[in-house]
């Protein structure tokens, strides 16, 4: 892969990440010049995990034991089961829970 502003020699860095289904769940490219942020990749398979156990999406900067949110397709009821620490309504569509598997 080569950045169309690159130097022809140079390749991008790109990281994949490819889950059990077989669906690409990630894709981060950086120029030539950068390195990759090891702690970024890291947190986002923390994510990709949680996510994919529990009806949670993560917020930007989220870090591995930080409330998380649950997603509006689950019903208040259906939280108050799923999530027996509760959750706190900041808006309608926007709960947030404690990690659910912490």
């Amino acid at each position: 892969m080569i950045h169309p502003n690159a130097n022809d020699t140079l390749t991008v860095r790109s990281v994949f990440v490819i889950g059990p289904d077989k669906k690409v769940k990630l894709t981060l490219t950086y120029p030539a010049s950068t390195g990759r942020n090891v702690d970024e990749i890291i947190r986002v398979l923390d994510s990709l995990q949680l996510t994919a156990d529990y009806k949670v999406a993560t917020p930007a900067n989220w870090k591995d034991g930080e409330d998380v949110i649950i997603v509006p397709a689950v019903s208040d009821d259906e939280a108050k089961e799923r999530f027996p620490k509760g959750f706190t309504a900041i808006k309608p569509y926007l709960r947030t829970t404690p990690q659910p598997n912490r």
